[in-house]
């Protein structure tokens, strides 16, 4: 091995990682049709079969597609009767759209730890900080990998909860061999640039309940009510639409997504095989309740003190300057002041929450490596575990 790429040696890669978002001519036909169709918002064929194809594709009765992610979630929390005041428990360890989408509601997030293992919801955690006021839990389906539905429907069914599965990041991921954002009360997805399938933008909502499916409509429909006239408004909503161009290119990204998750999931099991064999590397788990894992993210555990004690952010630039596309991943949630200013009470300031996973995980451990590299050639895999060997056994060099 020669010296560090980011003391001025040669990095441990050169050749790009594939590149994200994969398409071709199947999009082109379909976004085509939208053209030419003449009809690009309500009532195009291409939304609507779309919504009928992604829902089928997720085990879910109903489907709405809608603007992003982070309407998706509002949407569904509104059509799930989250009401101003009402407590959401959601993790601490997730992106700013759980939380946000919560205050949009008028709801307040209780934020709870996650497990050790696979950075999801902890459901003991989580129970904990249920009270009175807690009408719903958002359980993340964090980097592609199935919350543990088991413990989370349990607390559900004893505390009289509505689960909201955040899928954002699990198209086609499966707990126990039902697919994510079928087994709560309803499902959010997003489908932006990054995500396993993109329209760029986009979101959708799943659910098996057809009352939530009519509030959710109604509420990304600018409150209207099918059954009524155009300009006939029942209650308070948005314009959360999708366009049929949206719609047009997730119909050819829904086709060409199993093929990518097997070759997601083949790799994932390689990369993992490859690191776990390194001192101070440990892949997060597989836990064997998910029947299928999305890996939107390949993330495993950094030890520092098998790296001569170099700071993560310290590895993750090494490692970025040996060629491998990598981040340090989120900030715990309570760490933006913002959100505290738009809650509408405190319910524990953020020195009270007490979050040791989430702190272990945001500020010492976790790396994350994004889903478009899982689609390389196997052998190219192994050019990450070949540059954390090298960091590792240089690392003195970084101190």
């Amino acid at each position: 091995m020669s010296e560090l790429a980011l003391l001025g040696g040669e990095p441990t890669r050169i050749k790009p990682f594939p590149r994200w978002p994969f398409f071709g001519d199947e999009e082109e036909r379909e976004l085509l049709d939208a053209l030419r169709s003449g009809n690009w918002s309500v009532g195009g064929a291409k939304l609507a079969a779309f919504e009928r194809e992604f829902a089928s594709f997720q085990h879910a009765r109903y489907g709405l597609a809608c603007t992003s992610g982070s309407t998706a979630l509002l949407i569904a929390l509104k059509a799930l009767g989250v009401k101003r005041g009402d407590h959401v428990i959601i993790p601490s360890y997730t992106f700013l759209a759980t939380a946000t989408a919560v205050i949009d509601a008028g709801a307040v997030p209780i934020f709870a730890d996650i497990e050790s293992e696979t950075y999801t919801l902890s459901a003991e955690d989580a129970e904990d900080r249920i009270t009175s006021k807690t009408r719903c839990i958002i359980p993340v389906h964090l980097a592609g990998c199935p919350a543990d539905m088991s413990k989370i429907l349990k607390l559900a069914e004893e505390y009289g909860l509505k689960v909201l599965e955040d899928a954002a990041q699990a198209h086609g991921a499966e707990w126990c061999s039902r697919r994510v954002g079928s087994i709560g009360d309803a499902g959010a997805f997003s489908f932006y640039q990054s995500k396993n399938m993109t329209a760029g933008e986009g979101g959708f909502i799943t659910t098996n309940n057809e009352e939530i499916a009519e509030l959710a409509w109604s509420y990304h429909n600018v409150g209207r009510d099918r059954r009524r006239g155009w300009y006939e408004h029942v209650r308070y909503g948005w314009n959360f639409r999708m366009t049929e161009f949206q719609a047009a290119v997730l119909l050819a990204q829904l086709k060409r997504l199993p093929k990518l998750m097997k070759k997601r999931e083949e790799n994932a099991k390689h990369l993992t095989h490859l690191l776990k064999s390194i001192p101070g590397i440990e892949p997060l788990r597989k836990p064997d309740y998910a029947t299928s894992h999305a890996y939107h993210l390949f993330i495993f555990k950094y030890r520092r003190e098998e790296f001569h004690g170099i700071s993560k952010e310290r590895f993750i630039e090494a490692l970025r300057a040996e060629g491998i596309p990598c981040s340090a991943g989120y900030k715990p949630l309570y760490f933006y002041r913002f959100l505290w200013d738009e809650m509408v009470e405190y319910v524990q300031t953020p020195g009270e929450l007490n979050l040791v996973n989430t702190e272990r995980a945001s500020r010492e451990e976790a790396v994350w490596i994004p889903q478009n590299v899982l689609l390389a050639e196997r052998e190219e895999l192994e050019d990450i575990a070949r540059a954390v060997e090298k960091i590792r056994k240089y690392s003195h060099r970084l101190v």
